[in-house]
């Protein structure tokens, strides 16, 4: 077949002049919409700026000009709800929205939506959202955060910025967003399928069955077809047209007329009620998914030509004559002048500069830090004891870790009104393990939520509170169950600040209890001991405190980078570790410590290592659980002549692997014990980065690791993973050390 993106050039032309149109609009009146004559031919010509950018983008792609070719033809109708909806108004856009984008920048003073779009077509480093890492469709002016996904992964957050709206307006903190505003995501037929939508709309539903004020918009561009795949006829009305707690609108996408008349309805309805709505657009896919998608490799060519001539620029163009405002060769003028006019700024914008060295394009993993965190509150003597009353027999004695989070936690909050906790049973219940116990009593249930036992949507609220200047602390039960929404962390939280340049970001603190040592609860999905998730995700800080003392300093010093620094983090609590005191004998207390105020407690700086002992013989490096038993394995070592150091971790990721190396290269010998799995563990990355600092200085190394194995339950839990004893006998290997030496009178030497 001829080349569609030229047929469908053509044809415009050819059927305007001709005015050979399809009958399918329903024959509103613009002005009894409300619609000036003004608005109207502007969301014509976004329509048009539109589609003109479609073409541009495959002739900058033939040229190798251009990187990317997913337009938005059939879809020009989302101008209607660009116009609809308020500037102010946050929305998570779909790629197929350049016409809401154009529609929206029409009317902020300043924008040059024609330019800054090829900007991120021809990936220049002029580009202003993106600075040429993407073409995406973003800007922060107009309240639009990028989105790179080409499923609904978006979804989830679109959710927890709109319960953030009236939730800041409970709490009387500042919003950027207006009091009566709303959220509004995007995302077509196919990607309704997809788990993020479906837990993002189950999520919203059973938020406002319970009367939770929650004002978005969920709008499904139904073109019926994914790709190749063709959406069942009334599948998406069948799916979600009666879901409680969502009100649905449908309209015809193609008619312009039609889908601002009922954009605006359903705005209205979520700005008003404060209730979320589903708004079924129903278009058409024109040029195939991208200009390398052929589309008669699957569609008839009948059933193209029949999507072309529904072509909702054609229709628009139809109710502007039949409105007496444009005359076909007045439409068909603004057509060929737009067309010249983009081809002219795509011709130097493809000149600009691009992104020329790994550095530039590194540069916005981290974001930029705040001049200032958020505000603190002072606490007096007298609020501090009032905040603890219910805990005035522990505070002052040796408590265990889960209690020392607990206090913790309790105090940054009072001291931090932006502070929001949130989880599955986080509330009166206090968590699994009670680390949040007594928090909704102390600041209510605005500030700790109990959500659905869903962790994308866990995820997904706290990024879109994050979003809205709040600090989310979210609590995710287990480390396996991350893993049903690891995307909403990889995918969506730790890409923002790199796609948008550091314009947008969504810090937090991500709880999550984890990792092994648990003999009677649970079995693998208890006792995960698979960090590799995390390991890999650009800009992300993975923290592990192995004690209370540490896990004190170190939840205080990730919620200042998460608050000054914008940072994502997870702060991982080993499970087995919460309630342990002990270290090696019942009593000794040694693995407990007492509580810190704030004001007077040590900082922890990001990447310090905790290092105890002094000993060159023998260096190990752990974390966690793998820290605790090699501090008792070091009091057996010690007894049989062995001096050792041992080191704690407590990041990992990213690694200091300069400090790493400066203690290791003091020692004769390294062994590393690492209590997660032999194949993608930490261990690698640390013996990867000794022999790399050190190069012919290292010194002798071995690892300990648990087994490839997931954990079985009850006493074979242990099984897999290192034991005080396993760490003993590695320790005497890697020295070379056997059993008749250490019974020898001279082993005290070793």
């Amino acid at each position: 077949m001829e080349d569609r993106a030229i047929a469908l050039d053509r044809q415009f032309v050819d059927r305007v002049i001709n005015q050979d149109f399809l009958s399918i609009e329903q024959g509103w009146d613009h002005r009894r919409l409300g619609l000036s004559d003004a608005d109207f031919i502007g969301l014509f010509e976004s329509q048009i700026k539109s589609r003109l950018l479609d073409l541009e983008s495959r002739q900058m792609r033939a040229r190798n000009q251009g990187f990317y070719t997913i337009g938005s033809s059939g879809h020009e109708g989302n101008a209607a709800y660009g116009l609809a909806l308020r500037p102010t108004d946050m929305a998570f856009l779909h790629y197929r929205s350049a016409a809401f984008m154009i529609e929206r920048g029409r009317h902020v003073a300043g924008e040059t939506q024609l330019w800054d779009m090829l900007l991120s077509f021809a990936a220049s480093s002029d580009d202003p959202i993106s600075g040429g890492r993407h073409k995406v469709l973003g800007s922060k002016r107009l309240n639009i955060p990028p989105q790179t996904s080409t499923i609904a992964s978006h979804l989830p957050k679109a959710v927890g910025a709109a319960l953030s709206i009236p939730l800041l307006e409970r709490l009387d903190l500042h919003s950027d967003l207006q009091p009566h505003g709303i959220v509004m995501c995007n995302f077509g037929d196919a990607s309704a399928n997809h788990a993020s939508a479906q837990t993002a709309i189950n999520a919203a539903g059973w938020a406002a069955y319970q009367q939770v004020p929650l004002p978005l918009m969920f709008v499904c561009e139904d073109n019926g077809i994914g790709i190749s795949t063709a959406t069942p006829k009334g599948w998406i009305a069948a799916n979600f047209s009666a879901r409680p707690g969502i009100q649905y609108f449908a309209c015809d996408g193609r008619d312009i007329l039609d889908t601002y008349r009922v954009s605006k309805q359903a705005a209205d309805y979520a700005r008003q009620r404060r209730k979320p709505v589903f708004l079924h657009v129903r278009t058409v896919r024109l040029m195939g998914h991208a200009g390398s998608d052929a589309e008669i490799a699957y569609l008839k060519k009948q059933q193209i030509l029949d999507n072309e001539a529904q072509d909702p620029l054609l229709i628009t163009a139809k109710q502007i004559i039949a409105a007496g405002l444009l005359s076909p060769e007045q439409v068909v003028s603004l057509y060929q002048t737009t067309k010249t006019r983009i081809a002219a700024i795509a011709a130097v914008a493809v000149s600009r500069q691009k992104l020329d060295c790994v550095h530039k394009a590194m540069s916005s993993i981290v974001p930029p830090s705040l001049a200032l965190g958020s505000e603190k509150t002072p606490l007096s003597d007298e609020q501090y004891l009032s905040l603890f009353i219910a805990d005035k027999n522990s505070i002052g004695k040796p408590v265990h870790m889960g209690k020392l989070i607990n206090y913790t936690l309790t105090e940054l909050m009072a001291r931090q009104q932006n502070i929001v906790v949130c989880g599955e049973d986080v509330g009166k219940k206090g968590g699994v393990y009670h680390v949040t116990s007594r928090l909704v009593e102390r600041f209510g249930p605005n500030r700790v939520i109990n959500t659905l036992l869903d962790e994308t949507s866990i995820l997904g609220l706290a990024i879109g509170m994050a979003h809205q200047g709040l600090l989310p602390i979210p609590e995710i039960q287990f480390l396996a169950y991350v893993h049903n929404a690891e995307d909403q962390i990889r995918g969506e939280a730790a890409t923002l600040p790199f796609f948008s340049d550091g314009q947008f970001t969504n810090p937090m603190v991500i709880r999550i209890a984890g990792l092994g040592y648990q003999k009677g609860f649970g079995g693998h999905f208890h006792n995960d001991n698979s960090l590799a998730v995390f390991r890999d995700i650009p800009g992300l800080i993975l923290a592990c405190p192995s004690n209370g003392a540490d896990a004190m300093a170190m939840l205080r010093e990730c919620v200042r980078m998460a608050d000054e620094e914008q940072r994502l983090i997870i702060f991982l609590e080993p499970i087995a570790l919460y309630m342990t005191r002990d270290l090696h004998e019942p009593g000794d207390n040694l693995w407990s410590a007492t509580y810190q105020p704030q004001a007077t407690a040590t900082r922890l700086p990001f990447g310090e290592l905790g290092v105890y002992g002094t000993g060159k013989t023998l260096c190990i490096i752990s974390y966690g659980n793998g820290f605790y038993l090699s501090r008792q394995a070091e009091k057996r070592l010690a007894a049989l002549g062995v001096a050792c150091t041992v080191i704690d971790l407590r990041y990992l990721a990213p690694l200091n692997e300069v400090a790493i190396a400066q203690e290791a290269a003091q020692c004769q010998h390294v062994l590393i014990v690492d209590e997660c799995r032999r194949s993608g563990s930490v261990s690698e990355a640390i013996t990867t980065c000794l022999y790399e600092q050190l190069s012919d200085e290292c010194p002798k190394l071995a690892r300990l690791t648990a087994e490839d194995c997931f954990i079985p339950l009850a006493d074979a839990a242990t099984l897999p993973l290192p034991s005080q004893q396993s760490i003993v006998t590695a320790a005497l290997t890697l020295l070379g050390i056997d059993d008749e030496q250490i019974n020898s009178p001279c082993s005290k030497e070793a």
